[in-house]
């Protein structure tokens, strides 16, 4: 199990019931991915991270709402409801994870300019975030992603995580998605034939 990581993506107070932006359930994936930790030589986490007035917050777009797109330099948006502020208590991870086992926290989504799924590149594709320089060095080939949600961030980084030449999984069970407009059915389909094993 030694080049084998648990990557769990921001499990936070906003993305859970009764944050900014809660994902449906997403408070149930806690204990599971606490019992999960046991089992992985290597845990990482990743937390979303935003400065107040971020580009991808509806609140900077006139006239937009949250849920709306917006095309940037670096390709369409989905704008949300500010989330995850640097420093406040909706960025903070949910009270009840086991955030001791962590070796790594990736934040990410930090930049003003530049919104940030993967747990691996900015959504321009090309900034890194310095993940997988980590797992090359520590000798670490085999990923499995458990968090939020689904659809986007775990999506991306698992997508980015294959592209990077990395086996990576991901267990639904540990997870739980958004769905705008059947994004949550898209993205595994996109997830498996890039070669993701969902489990």
């Amino acid at each position: 199990m030694a080049d084998k990581a648990l990557i769990v993506i921001d499990v936070q107070n906003d993305f859970c019931p009764g944050g900014a932006l809660a994902v449906d359930g997403g408070n149930d994936i806690v204990v599971p991915i606490n019992a999960m930790m046991d089992r992985f030589s290597h845990v990482v986490l990743t937390q979303d991270w935003h400065p107040a007035g971020h580009s991808s917050f509806a609140s900077s777009h006139s006239g937009k709402a949250p849920f709306d797109t917006v095309t940037m330099s670096y390709g369409e948006q989905t704008l949300w409801p500010d989330h995850c502020v640097i420093g406040t208590q909706g960025a903070a991870f949910h009270p009840d994870l086991d955030t001791t086992r962590a070796e790594l926290i990736i934040r990410k989504g930090f930049r003003p300019g530049i919104d940030s799924y993967s747990a691996f590149f900015e959504n321009d594709h090309a900034t890194q975030t310095g993940l997988t320089g980590y797992l090359r060095e520590r000798g670490i080939s085999e990923l499995v992603f458990v968090g939020l949600a689904t659809d986007f961030c775990i999506a991306y980084s698992a997508l980015d995580a294959v592209a990077q030449g990395f086996s990576a999984g991901v267990d639904l069970d540990a997870c739980r998605g958004i769905d705008l407009g059947g994004s949550l059915e898209t993205m595994i389909g996109q997830m498996r034939e890039a070669g993701v094993d969902i489990g």
